[in-house]
């Protein structure tokens, strides 16, 4: 039965459908007859107890250059709606957290995926904690001289923003490095927040692994190798996907994960493991699945709509 589904996310023009994510689930609703209503997250209005959107009827077409047409602009009020699609990248900031406490006036009459509650309870680099027997060491701070002891403990490190994305302010430490009080010295410039630091893992050289989850239960795979002299695996900074099946390892991360998941109506859901350890966990705004397909593995996709369809 076609579906009235609304999608609150990032300028259409610019994103790079090749790898996004939310296009892949545009191009599905669109396959399957859903009506698609496009806004952007500061296209949101409240009053008089209703939520608002100002945005346009979207077509899209799977070509570069040329993939979507919008039409009928209108306000619209999204407790109309049967599903509402949030899917702005990060960062996670007070915007961001603003947006979800707005959706959350018409969450769940109107299911938004993911449960915009949740998503704002579950910062990846926070949430994760909740699994840390999966985790490597890890230390969540701004005191510099817990951070001087880490070093000395574990010698070579990575230190990173508490909410930052896509491997922006990430930096490697190895054993000998002199850079670490000039570095800590430009976080407490740059970031109000702690910062991350965990033990360096050289299996990363083989891969950051993507595993995606759907209701709470992996269903596919890709691999991130970082670029020669770089130690981020992010695609957008060199990093080459491959494909990659699930281990037993991963998929005991994914069994202690799903029951949580599925609880907090987290539908789409990407994790990201270095060898045997658990490092993040996305909910924001994952990405992913149109490599996932590009390699052989399954149209998630389509998964995830057939579990927004259940869910309705």
């Amino acid at each position: 039965m076609p579906l009235k589904c609304a999608f609150q996310m990032d300028p259409i023009q610019s994103i790079n459908i090749v790898g996004d994510s939310t296009f892949a689930l545009l191009l599905e609703a669109q396959r399957r007859g859903h009506a698609i209503f496009y806004y952007q997250p500061e296209a949101l209005s409240y009053r008089d107890g209703r939520l608002y959107a100002r945005g346009a009827t979207l077509a899209v077409r799977d070509e570069p250059g040329n993939h979507y047409t919008l039409s009928d602009e209108r306000h619209e009020e999204l407790s109309g709606f049967d599903v509402i699609h949030m899917r702005q990248d990060p960062p996670f900031d007070l915007s961001y957290i603003t947006a979800t406490h707005l959706l959350e006036r018409v969450h769940p009459q109107t299911l938004v995926v993911n449960d915009p509650r949740h998503v704002r309870n579950a910062p990846e680099k926070l949430y994760v904690l909740d699994f840390a027997d999966f985790m490597p060491p890890t230390l969540i701070t701004k005191d510099a001289a817990e951070i001087i002891a880490f070093k000395e403990e574990h010698g070579d490190i990575i230190i990173k923003p508490l909410y930052g994305n896509g491997g922006a302010g990430v930096f490697r430490l190895p054993q000998g490095d002199e850079n670490l009080f000039a570095l800590i010295e430009l976080f407490e410039m740059n970031f109000r927040e702690p910062y991350v630091v965990q033990r360096y893992l050289p299996e990363v050289r083989q891969g950051d692994k993507r595993i995606i989850l759907v209701d709470g239960e992996p269903v596919g795979a890709i691999n991130r190798v970082p670029a020669k002299g770089e130690t981020r695996s992010n695609m957008h900074v060199g990093g080459r996907p491959e494909a990659a099946d699930i281990t037993a390892r991963e998929r005991e991360i994914c069994e202690a994960l799903g029951p949580s998941l599925r609880e907090r109506g987290l539908i789409f859901v990407g994790i990201d493991v270095i060898g045997n350890w658990l490092t993040e966990i996305n909910v924001t705004s994952p990405t992913g699945i149109r490599e996932v397909r590009r390699f052989g593995g399954p149209d998630i996709a389509a998964l995830i709509w057939d579990a927004v369809e259940a869910r309705l």
